[in-house]
């Protein structure tokens, strides 16, 4: 039974120096020590979900499950690509090196798939065939797989602005990354990837697409940052229904983060209309979702930390140590 009290809805403590509020991460920066010289980011998930511009509820269990599920794909693949983690001082929390973020968004797809405008399925459908520096075959199927995985960067907008599609040859040109970056981080993408679909079919999924966040530390060395393969940076299927969705031509079973998303939008335009209050049972099978995820993508049984009167006093008490007031 889902406890849907249990939430943290936000992690503001005042103690923590130099606070930066995302959607749904609460951060904080820790100031240079001669260990770490640019600092380090304290990076909170809350469990807040976020679509249509606008905090829609807290789903019980979700920053635990995005947390903790990163850590599991960062362990099984900092041999190919060392990543930005200090410390897990709290199951919500990451204790990071500050990295600058390189300016370009790296999603990597494996399918024929996706549903926004940069999408390659959109794309296609327009009757594109040439898309970020890669040439598609004719009379591909929707959801059908890629000769081979390919990347397709877009720039990282800012301000409010959109992403958008880039060519290797125009990171370059405009500065983005220099040669060798892009080369490392296109081999170390791909090598990721691979290493995230093999280990995915042998629970039973198909990783389907995925985004990658890389930094620069103060060495100027290339990290791994943010997340890695959950299922809010990733799109999963499950491998048992695809020959038939895919034969039918429709969606192929997945773990649906959209569950909450799709119940709006058949009752409002959230763009425009106040959108309603989610129901119990709404956020009860959400956070049955996020929990599924977990258990199938790492095969290991989820547990949930219950100690503290609340969320956030266990979080305030694991970060006790970096308080500076």
């Amino acid at each position: 039974m889902i406890d849907l009290t249990r939430v943290l809805p936000h992690a503001r403590i005042d103690e923590l120096p130099n606070p930066y509020f995302g959607k749904v991460r609460d951060c904080y920066d820790l100031p240079a020590t001669p260990e770490f010289p640019a600092g380090r980011r304290i990076l909170i998930s809350s469990d807040r979900i976020s679509a249509f511009d606008t905090i829609l509820a807290a789903i019980p269990w979700k920053g635990q499950v995005l947390t903790q599920t990163a850590r599991w794909w960062f362990e099984q693949t900092a041999d190919i690509c060392a990543n930005h983690v200090v410390a897990y001082p709290d199951p919500n929390v990451v204790i990071g090196r500050r990295v600058e973020i390189l300016p370009v968004e790296i999603v990597v797809r494996g399918y024929l798939a996706g549903t926004t405008s940069t999408s390659i399925l959109t794309q296609y459908k327009a009757g594109r065939r040439e898309m970020y520096g890669h040439f598609l075959p004719e009379g591909m199927r929707d959801n059908e797989a890629l000769p081979e995985a390919i990347i397709t960067p877009t720039s990282k907008a800012f301000d409010g602005g959109h992403d958008e599609p880039l060519t290797p040859a125009e990171i370059i040109d405009q500065g983005l990354l220099t040669q060798d970056q892009w080369a490392e981080v296109s081999d170390k993408a791909l090598k990721l990837f691979a290493r995230g679909q093999a280990m995915a079919a042998d629970r039973g999924l198909i990783l389907v697409d995925t985004k990658y966040e890389f930094g620069v530390d103060e060495t100027g060395a290339i990290l791994l940052a943010d997340e890695i393969h959950t299922p809010d940076s990733s799109r999963y299927w499950m491998a048992d229904g695809y020959p038939a969705a895919l034969r039918d031509g429709t969606r192929p079973p997945s773990f649906d983060k959209d569950v909450i998303r799709s119940w709006v939008v058949a009752r409002c335009d959230p763009y425009k209309d106040p959108v309603p209050e989610i129901p119990a049972e709404m956020i009860a099978q959400t956070a049955a979702v996020y929990v599924e995820a977990f258990e199938r993508i790492t095969g290991q049984r989820f547990v949930p930390d219950t100690s503290g009167d609340t969320v956030l006093d266990r979080v305030r008490g694991n970060l006790a140590q970096f308080f500076t007031r």
